[in-house]
């Protein structure tokens, strides 16, 4: 296929051509029919680009997915790690490089390739697309909405603060071109994505609260009939000709899923404006319906969750328990409770060294048992429908290394410095972040992700625009909700990440995950009196919590794995 692929930058007379993982709704999980990157290059992590040249093939991704990209893809593609090198880096000669202007926003491309040698060249027709003859079908789903008691708040008191905003700002429209966020502002779900309840549609706003939303016709055949009498439904294929038509009007255009396709057809005859959909912010703030909803899947996740671990501490020695056999009982535990939808991502069930994979997802090539002496690692979580939950924990299966001791026990320093900071008016992301190194650097290691993400409220387990990690400069409100989860990952070994969600109320953290955390990794030792104390009064908390979700013999299990250390 890639020999397919170059025989078209002769005919589009272009020395090479980029292949993002998003799709046009700039998904993070993209439907297999949109996975361009994962067709040509093999790999399938969520997030990277190909880079592919006439005489060679790069593949840029981040350091959750290095270990990953060398196997998926390194036979044939040169992968490169950002931030510690960028295509400046490796692109020395005078290029001309082909894009879909569908799949790029402006300031990602120019962040990317602006760079003094290279010249970008729009290409009319996705060149992936005319060598992938035989994609797999898209299933086309109806939208459904979700209540105001499960919303806190109706999609009529959402667009009044659309409308304030644009007013406040001079400006005439604002075109939703995110998913996410035509769900959160007409309280409506899809399932246009693997893991996420995304609707693929737009949605024009203007100043006067009046709306617009375009979409599959056989997709909002539901939700018409609820919304019908505030909305405006059009197929959407006649959104190009409405912005087309658009004439001398400010228009906010999102700067993440804002494509260069939509800012040159609104450029022509209007004042775009080029920054973060205001709706991002509105959804990270959740109210206190959301809040509590949320609490209540992760009681449900965590007794889940808490059974699967007990199960496999108890099995792992006289059963053959592999990392596929481990997720998919896991995911029979959360199956259990009739609120529970599907996973929130793809779960991450590592034993060994797979466990040192940041992203890692078992295969039945990679698939390992599970055995005395080494750690697993499983990150997973599930969407309700009052909530999303994302936990990890690193199990022992009687690990007696204290160096591996001593690195978890950093780890979960980090998790606690995290989980104890005290907010203040200005607080960002990147000062909590720091805090939760602290302990890994003394000893000079680290881990190549962020510390923590903003998570959805049944949406996206992946939300902005706050988060715990180095440049982010967001101020941290009441009622985000974020994940805190530190690690270390010594490679062809194994891995650890101790992730909880927690969430803002006024200056500090609250837990919303509940699940005992591995006491056989922990060296005592190296903890302060105020971690001790954190440690026992969280456990204590999970104890109480979820005693009564538990079977005589769990009960047991729990007190035990709720002790105080």
């Amino acid at each position: 296929m890639i020999k397919r692929l170059k025989r078209l930058l002769e005919k589009h007379k272009i020395d090479g051509y980029i292949v993002p993982k998003n799709d046009e709704y700039f998904n993070e999980y993209v439907s297999p029919s949109k996975d361009r990157l994962k067709f040509i290059s093999n790999f399938s992590g969520s997030a990277g680009f190909a880079l592919i040249l006439k005489n060679q093939n790069y593949l840029f991704v981040d350091g959750r997915y290095t270990i990953q990209a060398r196997i998926q893809s390194g036979s044939k593609f040169k992968v490169i790690t950002i931030p510690q090198k960028f295509p400046k880096d490796v692109l020395k000669k005078k290029l001309k490089i082909g894009f879909d202007s569908n799949l790029h926003n402006e300031k990602q491309l120019n962040f990317y390739f602006g760079i003094n040698n290279i010249s970008l060249k729009s290409i009319d027709k996705n060149l992936i697309d005319i060598i992938w003859t035989e994609k797999p079908k898209d299933k086309i789903k109806p939208f459904f909405s979700i209540s105001k008691k499960n919303a806190g708040q109706s999609f009529e008191e959402k667009i009044k603060k659309v409308k304030h905003f644009l007013l406040k700002n001079k400006m005439d429209y604002l075109l939703v071109t995110a998913p996410e966020n035509v769900a959160w502002v007409l309280n409506i779900r899809g399932y246009d994505s693997a893991f996420s309840p995304t609707p693929n549609a737009r949605l024009l706003i203007n100043n006067k609260g009046d709306i617009d939303l375009y979409s599959h016709p056989k997709k909002i055949e539901k939700i018409k009939k609820i919304l019908f009498k505030k909305i405006r439904f059009h197929n959407e294929t006649v959104l190009e000709r409405r912005l087309k038509n658009l004439c001398k009007k400010s228009i906010l255009l999102d700067s993440i899923s804002g494509s260069i396709h939509y800012k040159n057809l609104l450029k022509k005859r209007n004042k775009v404006i080029e920054k973060l959909d205001p709706i991002y912010f509105f959804k990270s703030i959740k109210n206190l319906t959301e809040i509590n909803n949320m609490k209540r899947s992760h009681i449900f996740d965590g007794a889940a969750l808490t059974k699967f671990l007990f199960w496999l501490k108890k099995n792992f020695r006289n059963r053959k328990i592999t990392e596929i056999s481990a997720q998919n009982k896991l995911e029979n535990f959360r199956k259990m409770n009739k609120a529970y939808k599907f996973p929130s991502f793809s779960t991450i069930s590592g034993t060994g060294p797979n466990s040192a994979i940041i992203h890692y997802k078992a295969s039945n090539k990679s698939n390992r048992v599970l055995k005395r002496g080494d750690l697993y690692l499983v990150d997973s979580g599930g969407q309700y429908s009052f909530g999303t939950t994302d936990v990890t924990r690193t199990v022992s299966l009687e690990n007696r290394s204290r160096f591996t001791k001593e690195i978890y026990t950093r780890v979960l320093k980090g998790h606690i410095a995290v989980s104890d900071y005290k907010i203040k008016k200005n607080s960002t992301g990147s000062d909590i972040d720091k805090n939760a190194r602290k302990f890994l650097k003394q000893i000079n290691l680290d881990y190549p992700h962020g510390t923590g993400h903003g998570v959805g409220y049944f949406l996206n387990v992946h939300e902005g625009p706050q988060s715990f990690s180095k440049n982010n400069k967001v101020n941290l409100k009441s009622g985000m909700v974020i994940s805190n989860e530190p690690g270390y990952y010594k490679e062809g070994q194994f891995g650890i990440r101790i992730e909880n969600l927690i969430y803002i109320n006024k200056d500090k953290f609250e837990e919303l995950t509940l699940a005992p955390i591995e006491k056989e990794l922990i060296n005592k030792n190296l903890l302060s009196k105020k971690e001790i104390d954190w440690i026992n009064e969280y456990h204590n908390k999970v104890k109480k919590t979820l005693f009564r979700f538990m079977n005589f013999k769990e009960k047991i299990d729990l007190r035990n794995a709720c002790s105080p250390i």
